[in-house]
């Protein structure tokens, strides 16, 4: 793929082993999603099932090469799972993967009517437990979800965006 390509043009995919196409280099990729995937996209633009499953492959693909944070031992103060997701975003000038927000968001609406609803988060759960938590869930959303899987949730909900963070942390060369 040279150059950049909006979303109204067709752009060729192989699963195949053997493309000739840059698309299979993730950096290739990362620098199209750059180029021409913003979060103030109008949703019409992004309605085709073609056009999200493809999103959602570069996505989940994106997602797999953004290495986790290995310098971790901060203690965040929290006082819910989204709150704690949010910071650990702004921290580390990391993404959390689709799948883990609408976890984190999945996390805080059961506690919606317990006794310690209002009861700060950090106070019931240890900080770094419950980071070390949300990092568990992130690895395992970004080295397993099928793109497949995330692309049926995206169709579903027309405001799945709201969900996808918009960082973009620099990677490292793979090509050494």
């Amino acid at each position: 793929m040279k150059g950049a390509v909006s979303f109204g043009d067709q752009v060729e995919i192989s699963s195949g082993d053997s493309s000739s196409s840059n698309t299979d280099d993730p950096k290739m990729e990362i620098k199209w999603m750059k180029n021409t995937i913003t979060v103030d996209q109008p949703v019409s633009e992004l309605d085709s099932e073609d056009s999200i499953l493809r999103r959602a492959r570069m996505y989940q693909e994106y997602m797999k090469v953004v290495p986790l944070p290995t310098q971790r031992g901060f203690v965040i103060p929290f006082t819910s799972w989204v709150g704690l997701a949010a910071s650990i975003k702004e921290l580390y000038g990391q993404p959390l993967h689709y799948l883990t927000n609408v976890h984190m968001k999945k996390l805080d609406s059961i506690r919606f009517g317990s006794d310690d609803e209002d009861v700060p988060l950090d106070t019931i759960i240890d900080p770094s437990k419950a980071e070390a938590t949300i990092w568990l869930i992130e690895e395992v959303h970004r080295s397993t979800s099928s793109h497949h899987y995330i692309a049926r949730l995206w169709l579903a909900d027309p405001m799945y965006h709201i969900h996808v963070d918009a960082i973009f942390p620099k990677l490292q060369n793979s090509s050494k």
